[in-house]
């Protein structure tokens, strides 16, 4: 395990003014179009990986250049391939022993793709590896098996969804609404528009798969 993190920048939309990454020990990954937000937020990415289908003449004037002064810094991947192009930055990241991974500009945009990338925020979960998508106050995350701890400094709303056909003994201490030991399926929307009330939150999940989606201000 790598210390530091993995931040991917995609090709969705994005409405952070920048990423709060450390370069002496974290790692970005432009995910094709992402190198134009890379751009925008000053920040010169590892690695540069895609198809390169749809970036635009600039950007794959760039990515030539790139090419031929660091190919190492460089994927291009087939254009008719299995794997999206945020998959394949972040099978990257694992590879190189990554085990956090924050995904940004991986919503709006496409619907596909975002519910894509949640898929492979499961991906993450099922190989020790933990992955969040952050797109200005909000955060993506996945509770699997498992009790999660959230400041008492949140305020917003907070949603939370049965990721697989149940998710069983799901468990919320201080939030607005609570539960104890219930069932959730995927059938039913019980966990959504939940609120921060100051005191520090719990959620946790005996079997299954919780997905949390949090819009705060902090």
């Amino acid at each position: 395990m790598r210390d530091g993190s993995c931040f991917i920048i995609g090709a969705g939309d994005l409405t952070v003014g920048s990423i709060p990454y450390h370069k002496e020990k974290d790692y970005v990954i432009a995910a094709d179009g992402g190198l134009l937000y890379c751009g925008i937020l000053g920040i010169e990415p590892n690695l540069v990986i895609g198809d390169f289908d749809s970036l635009d003449e600039e950007l794959t004037g760039a990515v030539e250049e790139l090419e031929r002064t660091a190919p190492e810094r460089v994927r291009r991947l087939p254009k008719e391939k299995d794997d999206t192009d945020m998959m394949a930055a972040v099978r990257e990241g694992l590879a190189l022993g990554y085990r956090r991974f924050y995904m940004y500009a991986a919503c709006g945009g496409r619907l596909e793709h975002t519910l894509a990338n949640i898929q492979i925020m499961k991906y993450l979960k099922n190989r020790n590896a933990e992955g969040f998508i952050c797109d200005g106050g909000s955060m993506y995350l996945l509770v699997q098996e498992e009790e999660i701890a959230l400041k008492e400094t949140l305020e917003g709303y907070i949603n939370i969804f049965c990721m697989g056909d149940e998710a069983l003994g799901v468990t919320v201490q201080n939030l607005k609404y609570e539960m104890k030991d219930v069932d959730l399926t995927d059938d039913f929307p019980l966990g959504i528009s939940n609120e921060f009330i100051g005191k520090p939150a719990t959620i946790s999940v005996k079997q299954g798969t919780l997905l949390v989606m949090i819009d705060w201000v902090e």
